[in-house]
């Protein structure tokens, strides 16, 4: 079966990641564009041989007859499109962050249970081989109880986050815009556009949620947070250091290190140094070694092809997962603001 992909939303990421990926995957196919903005259909439906193309996201599902759909709107624009194609029986690709309130997300999440479909964020370091086994760690019992854990990531984007060019897209055929990324208005911001990566790893592999959360953080040029320094409490009880910084150089790359502490042993993951390792107090260790550090946008992308094709994959970064990450992202913006800490809704 070739799945028939639809795209809401054509911009920088679905012209540069989505679209190319789909078309270099075996089990589906972009058979229908979607945007309010005419030149944006008729640039990408010229570059990709896309015919149809639609400015309405119901008209779309009731003309293409889809089996999956790729949302790449704005952060404040996911959740209406979101929702009406998985009405439509579509399974759902939609970009983090999930939503941009508690309410949004718990509601794409309800209506892909109603639905009977699957909601994929393309949070990809969660579909990586060693996120299973780090996982299968923590699940299995070799750290104990998780008691403890430092969950902190940096980006290369202070010029994103500032509200200028992102100088590495100067060739791309469209570029992202302040509007997304730079305006406080309009969940811009470090945790919105970053963080969601990290926590969507932590809540995967720990299998916890964010009871509550306290944060600092210091503003971009544009008024949006550069950087973000969050304790919280795990469902559990554990405590939890949460960091994030969008001033890392440009030639080093993102970095993500999370550090999971147990009643047995610890978890350290650091895509830098492309090791995952376990180290136990009865020195049973083990590690992994990366095939990759740098971050895969494609690989999500690669398992929604599949899984709208019918074929058996594990969804690593599902509606639940997005929902919890957005709640946690809600009230740690809500606790900037009230300067206290903030219950996870």
């Amino acid at each position: 079966m070739t799945a028939r992909i639809g795209v809401v939303g054509i911009g920088w990421w679905a012209t540069f990641n989505h679209i190319p990926t789909i078309n270099n995957c075996r089990e589906a196919e972009v058979v229908a564009i979607c945007d309010l903005d005419q030149s944006r259909l008729y640039t990408a439906g010229k570059k990709f041989g896309i015919a149809a193309q639609y400015t309405d996201v119901a008209t779309m599902m009731a003309a293409e007859n889809l089996d999956g759909v790729m949302i790449s709107t704005p952060h404040i624009f996911h959740t209406d499109p979101a929702i009406t194609a998985l009405k439509g029986g579509a399974h759902v690709l939609v970009e983090k962050p999930m939503a941009t309130c508690s309410e949004d997300g718990r509601a794409i999440a309800s209506a892909a249970r109603e639905a009977g479909r699957e909601v994929l964020v393309p949070t990809g370091l969660n579909f990586e081989d060693y996120t299973s086994k780090a996982k299968a760690w923590v699940k299995s019992g070799r750290i104990g109880e998780v008691r403890h854990i430092v969950c902190q990531m940096g980006s290369p984007l202070h010029d994103l986050f500032a509200g200028e060019p992102m100088a590495e897209t100067a060739d791309h055929l469209f570029r992202p815009p302040a509007s997304t990324w730079a305006d406080p208005a309009k969940a811009g911001g470090y945790a919105w556009g970053q963080m969601s990566h990290s926590l969507a790893w932590m809540i995967h592999v720990t299998g916890l949620t964010v009871a509550e959360v306290f944060c600092a953080s210091g503003l971009s040029p544009s008024g949006v947070d550069f950087y973000d320094a969050a304790t919280a409490r795990a469902s559990n009880g554990a405590t939890i250091v949460l960091s994030g910084a969008s001033t890392v150089p440009k030639h080093k790359g993102m970095h993500t290190d999370i550090r999971i502490f147990g009643t047995e042993g610890m978890i350290m993951f650091d895509n830098q140094k492309a090791t995952v390792e376990l180290w136990r107090l009865d020195a049973d260790d083990d590690k992994l070694t990366l095939d990759r550090a740098e971050y895969d946008g494609a690989l999500p992308v690669q398992v929604f092809a599949k899984l709208c094709a019918g074929e058996n994959v594990f969804n690593a970064s599902d509606a639940e997962c997005g929902a919890e990450v957005t709640a946690t992202i809600a009230a740690l913006y809500k606790s900037v603001a009230s300067q206290k800490m903030e219950v996870v809704k």
